[in-house]
């Protein structure tokens, strides 16, 4: 052990020189200063340089020295040949090579992602500069310039969310409201989509819109003298729609005055409106009818009318019943659909004919809303034969139709209880309990003359109904008299037949 922590420098790098009387050392002169140093690093190294040395002198004098040099000469040729190996801190062997390549790899990795970082903060640069550009053209006076500026912004804003912001930011937004101004057609065309763009799934840029003007700019080319291109109306309609999507822009959209121009352009009386513009607006007026305040601007038109008579078309039935359910939560609203004719017959029918869950729901919500709210609602629903639309429903609807029907069967039952205690239990009751008979042939037999000038004040139904009763209580009195073992001639006594006359519903049974 003493030998291998031996650092033998004096016979590495010191030596004594014979010829020195005094008996001083002197450093060896053939030695380089790099020689040197690497000579002293291996020695002060724990004595690596003289383990190795006394390793090989043990090898030597050892008797298996010849097979130990055979050994050892293998593994040095082995680890020539081979490359060294890592371990990892999860202990897995890697070589030196690979590890390189790896790390070669990772660099390749950096060096791209920070190639594509560069690129991409130069492409965002140069957009940034490119909407400044555009920005600062919508600010001239050159009207071809604004023009084919206001077409840029369109572009933009047309699929980039992150262009719509900056764009606003940069404020691109008064000079394209602006531009309504001008007399151009393509001007507004062009000006009309950029506006678009730049509201379509951002609120700020909306409320932005509105705040500049451009509702009022909008309807002051829609009624000016010379009409409007037909593209143009279905721009401006368009821009209705996104502009009433925002809450805060409702009340703004529905007082202006666009709720007459969307109603003229879904009825579509000259022929004039596309498709599209009759689509987009439906659902202008959907958003606006959100807002309670606008209900009364669509009651002023003849839109409530208008929407009942359309609802045998399938692809806006839904939307129209969305409407009509955004109008029934007002008074007024509920009043004018009750005073269509036919309404609650065009109603009971959609749910006859429909399959769709959504119109289902809504137009049970409808139904349901008005029959609780009004008595002769339900009347007219009893009459368009709505018990066994409802029944159905009940079976075969969606679970929030099944619950709306069910509630409007209730409200039907017990408004029908009602009615039938009311009418044919409490009104008889009272005629023949407390008659009021002045004639002098009243004082004979009261209760017949009361009772006869009842009968002349009831309705037919009253009258059925009194029927049915008299019936019911004759052929009651008739089993008793044969469980009584009395003859099958026995007459009643007048007495009995005025008991019979003046007997009541409440016999009937339910």
């Amino acid at each position: 052990m003493a030998k291998c922590q031996r650092n033998n420098i004096g016979s590495l790098v010191l030596d004594h020189s014979p010829s020195n009387a005094a008996g001083h050392f002197r450093l060896w002169t053939s030695f380089s200063t790099a020689a040197f140093r690497r000579k002293l690093f291996a020695a002060v190294s724990c004595g690596g340089s003289s383990r190795h040395h006394d390793h090989e002198n043990d090898m030597l004098s050892s008797p298996s020295s010849s097979s130990g040099t055979k050994k050892a000469s293998a593994a040095v040729t082995q680890s020539s040949t081979s490359e060294p190996v890592i371990k990892n801190s999860g202990g897995e062997k890697k070589t030196v090579s690979e590890r390189n390549g790896r790390s070669d790899k990772l660099s390749d990795l950096l060096s791209i992602a920070e190639v594509e970082s560069e690129m991409e903060t130069k492409k965002k640069v140069e957009a940034l500069e490119e909407q400044k550009r555009v920005v600062r053209e919508m600010q001239i006076e050159d009207q071809l310039n604004r023009k084919a500026a206001a077409c840029h912004v369109r572009l933009l804003a047309k699929e980039d969310s992150g262009a719509r912001v900056t764009l606003a930011m940069l404020g691109a937004i008064p000079p394209l409201v602006g531009m309504l101004d001008l007399e151009d057609v393509e001007s507004h065309i062009a000006c009309l989509y950029a506006l678009l763009n730049l509201g379509i799934g951002n609120d700020m840029n909306k409320a932005a819109i509105v705040k500049a003007g451009a509702v009022h700019k909008m309807l002051k080319i829609i009624y000016s003298s010379n009409a409007p291109s037909p593209s143009v109306s279905e721009a401006i309609v368009a821009n209705f729609l996104g502009l009433s999507a925002l809450d805060c822009n409702k009340p703004i959209i529905g007082s202006s005055g666009a709720i007459p121009f969307l109603v003229k352009t879904l009825q579509d009386l000259d022929h004039k409106s596309s498709a599209q513009a009759k689509q987009d607006a439906l659902r202008a007026l959907y958003n606006l009818s959100i807002f309670p305040s606008n209900i009364f601007f669509i009651l002023e038109t003849d839109l409530i009318p208008f929407l009942l008579n359309a609802l045998g078309d399938m692809e806006v039935s839904e939307r129209i019943l969305s409407v009509l359910s955004n109008v029934v939560s007002t008074p007024e609203g509920r009043k004018a659909i009750s005073n269509v004719q036919d309404a609650f017959p065009i109603l009971v029918d959609v749910l006859n004919w429909t399959d769709s869950p959504g119109c289902q729901e809504k137009v049970s919500y409808i139904l349901m809303v008005m029959a609780h709210k009004a008595y002769g609602d339900r009347q007219a629903m009893i009459e368009a034969g709505i018990v066994s639309s409802l029944l159905e429903l009940t079976l075969l609807g969606s679970t929030l139709a099944q619950k709306r029907a069910s509630r409007i069967l209730e409200c039907l039952r017990v408004d029908k209880g009602k009615q039938v205690s009311e009418n044919y239990g409490g009104n008889l009751v009272a005629t023949v309990s407390a008659p009021i008979c002045g004639s002098s042939s009243s004082s004979v037999n009261p209760g017949k003359a009361c009772l006869e000038e009842t009968d002349d004040m009831m309705s037919e139904e009253k009258k059925a109904v009194k029927q049915l009763v008299q019936q019911s209580l004759q052929n009651n009195m008739r089993r008793i008299v044969k469980r009584a073992n009395l003859p099958q001639d026995f007459v009643p006594s007048d007495h009995f037949k005025s008991l019979t006359s003046s007997s009541t519903s409440k016999s009937l049974p339910f």
